[in-house]
């Protein structure tokens, strides 16, 4: 351990908290130094006096200190709440660093914000880099998925350092180059989005094993514990079988049902829903799951009408429950694969429209480990993109598209299952209308441009003929007119 005020660090970070000392730690580990500095002095010297046997660590009282312990060109990462306090963090040591120094927001970060902060930046010749790190605490210190973006010049410096901490698979670390600009932040929101929706899937799928099948929890645990062998084979069924074999301690009851039903949020699955609605790209398996976590905190509006006791009972299925928990596994698959196109196609087009030039099956394969989402099929995903890097989307590639076919039947009869019982499973339910959406021939949508053409002029196209048309509804022939 070292404590000098010389350039010693090859790296630091500013906030000492949770994720800050499980990435400092990963980073001495792996033997660099690393300056550390909080707001609260103690921090950084805790760090120091409970792991200072892991590697080198400079503690800094003073941001001053800090960057002097930096050896050039300098590196900081931020790890401090996202807002004002990043903000705050980026101008102080803007005052302090040189040219070619680079500053790293680590937080979850809006993109927007990113490329606002890195243009801001651009005249003083410092490096702004927006990095998503995904894995919690645990993947910091463990080994988390890195998606950096910024510079390919601040990537130079900062990218054997993040290699070297990664989770790997086959020796292929779990970090990228993703872009320029906010392209790191803009893919770990997206990243976020389907694991929203990954969870809200997961828990529909127990929530029909437990109310229409009327499973016991510890055999629905050994569901999911099957399920790891297959092609659901993923770090949430997982943690999943985990949870759903735990004993609450203090009343002997499954731990599951001690648990409260209203789920947090931290706002990157609203962020992923608003920018889709912006950019025009559906994403309703994320936004159902984000829906549903704001529907699960209206605690006065539930309360109200569960007191209302219309048709309260639950229909159970009939048949047999073995063949229902093959339907469900595959309703669960398909909507999964649907969940993961849709944020694949999102991030495609933002890559196109951004000019990021992002390598999809490489990301694919830095969500293989470390992060959240990390599932067996992302190799599928990356031999998609392989194939074919401008596949239109996921569903498309011959892999995907024969396990939604084989799931369909099931997918259908499990979401029907869903309304005629009155146990929702909305995350299914809008992934498979996504789907048919996509296949069918023609959309309904055809009437809504002619409603919208005869309440505001707003103009149709034609399917025999070019152009732009507006029909005069207000006259009794009702001429059409071709609009330029």
């Amino acid at each position: 351990m070292s404590s000098e005020r010389t350039a010693s660090a090859d790296i630091g970070i500013i906030g000492i908290g949770v994720m800050g000392t499980s990435l400092a730690r990963n980073l001495a580990r792996h033997g660099h130094a690393v300056a550390a500095y909080d707001l609260d002095p103690e921090q950084a010297q805790d760090l120091v006096t409970d792991h200072g046997s892991e590697g080198t660590f400079v503690p800094a009282a003073e941001l001053d200190d800090f960057v002097a312990a930096l050896r050039a060109p300098r590196v900081a990462i931020i790890l401090v709440p996202a807002g004002a306090p990043t903000d705050a963090a980026i101008e102080t040591l803007v005052q302090r660093m040189d040219p070619g120094d680079i500053i790293i927001d680590g937080g979850n970060t809006l993109y927007t914000d990113t490329q606002a902060r890195g243009a801001a930046l651009e005249g003083t010749g410092i490096h702004f880099v927006g990095m998503g790190v995904s894995g919690g605490e645990q993947g910091a210190l463990l080994g988390p998925s890195l998606m950096p973006g910024g510079s390919a010049e601040s990537y130079e410096r900062i990218g054997p350092m993040l290699e070297s901490i990664a989770a790997k698979v086959d020796g292929e670390p779990c970090c990228m180059h993703v872009g320029p600009d906010g392209a790191g932040h803009f893919v770990k929101m997206i990243h976020n989005g389907i694991e929203y929706a990954d969870m809200q899937l997961i828990a529909e799928a127990y929530d029909l094993m437990r109310r229409c099948l009327r499973m016991k929890v510890p055999d629905i645990r050994d569901v999911f514990a099957s399920w790891r062998d297959g092609h659901l084979d993923s770090y949430l069924i997982d943690i999943t079988t985990d949870i759903l074999g735990h004993t609450d301690h203090a009343t002997g009851k499954p731990f599951i049902d001690v648990v409260a039903d209203a789920a947090g949020q931290k706002g990157t699955g609203a962020w992923t829903v608003k920018t889709a609605l912006d950019v025009g790209i559906p994403v309703p398996a994320i936004a159902e799951a984000t829906f549903a976590r704001s529907l699960s905190g209206a605690a006065l509006e539930r309360v109200a009408v569960e007191e209302l006791d219309i048709d309260p009972a639950v229909t159970p299925a009939e048949g047999d429950v073995a063949e229902w928990v093959e339907a469900i596994h595959n309703a669960l698959l398909a909507s999964k694969i649907c969940a993961y196109a849709q944020g694949f196609d999102a991030i495609q087009l933002a890559s196109e429209e951004e000019e990021w030039n992002i390598d999809l099956d490489h990301l694919a394969r830095i969500w293989r480990d470390g992060c959240i989402i990390r599932a067996g099929f992302l190799n599928y995903i990356s031999d998609a993109y392989i194939a074919d890097p401008e596949l239109p989307s996921l569903v498309g590639d011959e892999w995907f598209s024969e396990r939604v076919e084989e799931c369909l039947p099931a997918w259908r009869k499990v979401v029907a299952l869903s309304a005629s019982s009155g146990v929702p499973a909305p995350a299914f339910a809008s992934s498979l209308a996504w789907y048919d959406a996509l296949r069918a021939g023609r959309l309904p949508t055809a009437l809504i441009q002619a409603q919208r053409d005869y309440f505001g002029s707003h103009s149709y196209n034609r399917v025999d003929k070019p152009g732009r048309f507006h029909t005069r509804w207000e006259l009794p022939e009702r001429p059409e007119e071709q609009w330029t």
